[in-house]
């Protein structure tokens, strides 16, 4: 199927979903802007409105290692959603995290026995983050936030596509980053996640 090239500006280009994300738009024949880690920008909303300027839709794939995930990330969503709104970008597609998903039981991944605790606060703080933005985002930006149902693999080939999305979460399943960026420019092309966190498997 044919699609409309567009202007992505992708926040985190830097990382290696960033990366695959921009190498994924660019694949398609959209026109990417990759804008490299800038902590300071992504919690400032006129910063964020700045450099999207001119764009159709922008993929966020940041964090700050050296914040408190409950304070950067609820403030990088709420400067995502002022900043792109006032920039006119119409559809945002922002990478979170599967420890805060559902399983199939219903159990947040998360909560299950064995799951590491350790970056407990880091998964808190995502999931504070989407809290934030489904508060924050106006009727105007169409947003979804996509993760790995379980984890990324870093060594393994990429298999050319993924399952039906949403995924539940599970701890074992893993996806390429190749791949993962499919599904981020999926959700820019044809949107068909809506103000929802969903989790992405490989096929």
């Amino acid at each position: 199927m044919e699609t409309t090239s567009s202007r992505i500006i992708v926040f985190g280009a830097g990382g290696r979903v960033g990366q695959a994300a921009v190498a994924e738009g660019r694949r398609r024949g959209h026109e990417v802007t990759a804008a490299g880690r800038a902590d300071g920008e992504v919690t400032d909303p006129a910063a964020v409105a700045r450099l999207a300027a001119g764009h159709d839709a922008a993929i966020v794939a940041v964090y700050d290692p050296s914040a408190r995930p409950g304070v950067f990330f609820p403030a990088m969503a709420r400067a995502l959603a002022e900043g792109l709104s006032a920039a006119g970008v119409k559809r945002l597609v922002s990478v979170g995290l599967a420890s805060v998903l559902p399983t199939e039981s219903g159990e947040l991944l998360m909560d299950t026995p064995g799951y590491p605790q350790e970056w407990r606060e880091f998964y808190v703080g995502h999931g504070a983050g989407t809290d934030a933005l489904r508060a924050a985002a106006p009727e105007t930006l169409d947003w979804v936030v996509l993760s790995p149902a379980g984890d990324f693999d870093h060594e393994g080939e990429p298999t050319g596509g993924y399952a039906p999305t949403p995924a539940p979460a599970r701890a074992d399943s893993r996806i390429t980053t190749a791949d993962f960026a499919r599904a981020l420019l999926d959700e820019i092309e044809v949107p068909a996640l809506h103000r929802t966190h969903a989790g992405v498997a490989a096929v």
